[in-house]
Parts: C-alpha cells; sequence; structure tokens
C-alpha cells in the first residue's frame, strides 16, 4: 500500500490527510492560528499525522511522502517558501524539506495551495480528462491557478497563475493586504467580508449587525431570507469572483472553469450566475469555458499532493 500525508495549510483551517493511490483514507482538521506563525503548529503537525498514521496502522517510515500546500508563493523545486501573504509570517524562514526529513525520514514535496487543489481537481476530480484548466478558490482569501495544455503553469519566479485572485478589477478599490488596490480579494472575501458589511449603508438595521464574526455563510442564508444588506453583498461578491474568473480565462484559454473552497462547498447555486457573467462578457470566438464545481472542495489540495510526490 502507497499512503502519502498531504498537509493543506489554510488561513483559517489546517487539514492532514491520509492518502492512498487517489483515495482519501481519513483526515483531520485542525484550528490554524495563521497569524501566529507556522512554527508553533509544527508539534501539532507532526502529532496528527502520527495519530492519522496510527490510526490505520501505517509506519510512518513506510510513508512515501509528505507534501504540504501553501498560501503563497513556493519554489517548488527547491521546496521552500518565497512569500506569504499575513498568513504564517515565518514561513519563509522554515525548512520543512529538512523537518519533514528529521521527523519521518521520508520524501517532501511543496507548493501553492491552488495549484495543488488544480493539480488534484485534474487528476482526481472535476478536472479529469481536460487538459486546458483554472482553478479559483474561495476561502478566507482568493486563489487561482492554471494549467495550460496538461502543465502546470509556475514561471520563472513561480508566481504565474496562482494570483488570480490578486488581479484588479477596480483601480479606485480597496486596499489589499497583498499591496495592490481593489484586486478580487480585496474586494471580496472572507478576510474582507465583516469590514464590508459594517461599511455598508443599510448595516444598522441588517440581521448581520446582530452577528458577531460575519461570515458567507451568514450572508449566503440572510440572502435567501431577504434580507436587503445580506442580497447586496452576496450579489457583489458574485459578480466580484466572476469577473475575476473572466480575467483568468483572458490570461489562460481554459476549456474549463473548477470553482474550489469553502464558501463554494454549500453554495453551488452560485455557479449558474458566473457562468452567466462568463457567457457575457469573455471573448472567446472557439465557445464558452465551463464553469464546475470542484469535487473535492476541501480536500483536493491534498490530493494534489499525492500526485506532486510521485513526480519526485
Amino acid at each position: 500500500m502507497k499512503y502519502t500525508i498531504g498537509v493543506d495549510l489554510g488561513g483559517t483551517r489546517i487539514k492532514i490527510g491520509l492518502v492512498n493511490q487517489g483515495e482519501l483514507i481519513d483526515a483531520e482538521i485542525i484550528d490554524a492560528h495563521s497569524g501566529s506563525g507556522l512554527s508553533s503548529q509544527l508539534p501539532n503537525l507532526e502529532q496528527f499525522i502520527r495519530k492519522l498514521c496510527a490510526k490505520h496502522n501505517v509506519n510512518t517510515h513506510q510513508l512515501c511522502g509528505i507534501g504540504v500546500a501553501f498560501p503563497g508563493i513556493v519554489d517548488s523545486r527547491q521546496m521552500r517558501i518565497i512569500s506569504t501573504n499575513v498568513k504564517y509570517p515565518d514561513a519563509p524562514e522554515i525548512d520543512l524539506n529538512k523537518w519533514v526529513n528529521d521527523k519521518f525520514n521520508t520524501p517532501f514535496a511543496m507548493d501553492n495551495d491552488a495549484r495543488l487543489a488544480l493539480i488534484g481537481e485534474w487528476q482526481y476530480g472535476a478536472g479529469i480528462g481536460v487538459d486546458d484548466l483554472i482553478m479559483m478558490t474561495l476561502g478566507t482569501g482568493i486563489g487561482g491557478a492554471a494549467l495550460i495544455e496538461g502543465k502546470v503553469l509556475r514561471g520563472k519566479h513561480f508566481i504565474a497563475g496562482c494570483l488570480g485572485g490578486h488581479m484588479t478589477l477596480n483601480m479606485h478599490g480597496n486596499p489589499c493586504q497583498c499591496g495592490n488596490i481593489g484586486c478580487v480579494e480585496a474586494e471580496a472575501s472572507t478576510w474582507r467580508l465583516p469590514q464590508m458589511a459594517r461599511e455598508s449603508k443599510g448595516f444598522e438595521s441588517s440581521r448581520l449587525s446582530q452577528i458577531e464574526k460575519i461570515d458567507y455563510e451568514h450572508v449566503f442564508n440572510l440572502a435567501n431570507d431577504g434580507d436587503a444588506l445580506a442580497m447586496e453583498l452576496k450579489d457583489k461578491s458574485v459578480r466580484t469572483w466572476a469577473f475575476g474568473m473572466v480575467n483568468m480565462i483572458h490570461a489562460y484559454d481554459p476549456d474549463r472553469v473548477i470553482v474550489s473552497g469553502g464558501i463554494i462547498k454549500h453554495n453551488e447555486n452560485i455557479l449558474p450566475r458566473f457562468q452567466e457573467i462568463i457567457n457575457k462578457h469573455t471573448w472567446s470566438p472557439w465557445g464558452k469555458a465551463q464553469v464546475v464545481k470542484a469535487n473535492w472542495p476541501e480536500y483536493n489540495a491534498i490530493l494534489g499532493c499525492e500526485y506532486l510526490l510521485n513526480q519526485i
């Protein structure tokens, strides 16, 4: 049995999965506390990796590898984190390759989280059989990745394809944590949403004003109940994400757009709106890219880790 471990370092949650030949055997989820850094989480990662292996009678020294999906710019050749944006600020100083070797004596691989999510869907999910794909992940931030003619786009400096969430939509827009202005993530993402809501007219009369921690689950549920502000925020967010996809389609020329991340997991009813905007606003004489929900919105990056490890 060829077992691998995938670790998806999200902004809100860390997911650790045990995989065997494209099948997710089991997973653990822990709070990320990503603003506090990665070094403080390493003991927890070791503990839960060992816990998963022990639960399924897998000797950690028999693992075929451990892969890490990181929400930032990753040199996937040298296996190092080049740059991060608010999440895990100490990560560029940590040698994860050495940590894995010291703790588990097994091969290591790492890449940007959205790239690995795309790879996971390409090999095991909504992208099977399609070699021209883009991915948009909707979560704490907005991620992106591209596959062109069966090749994952990385670029000389490892930023190609993975900054779809930081394409400018509004040159007079909100400042982003990345340093850009009016990018997709700054205009609509989970971290930006509470401020969006509180700065909106009608906030005091909206039921959102009664919620301590505003997220998209609250917005979508209240929008369905007819709350005017929630409906406005939902519409603005959906349009923002869709026009971000339009930009990515114009940049990468895909046949299919895979939408992933925590937001889409329970809200696939917004896919037709994405398709409508893409059909109307993309300049694509050949036809229109198909928008689909990820088959593995929670765990595709973990599956992508296995594929990456198999390429070593």
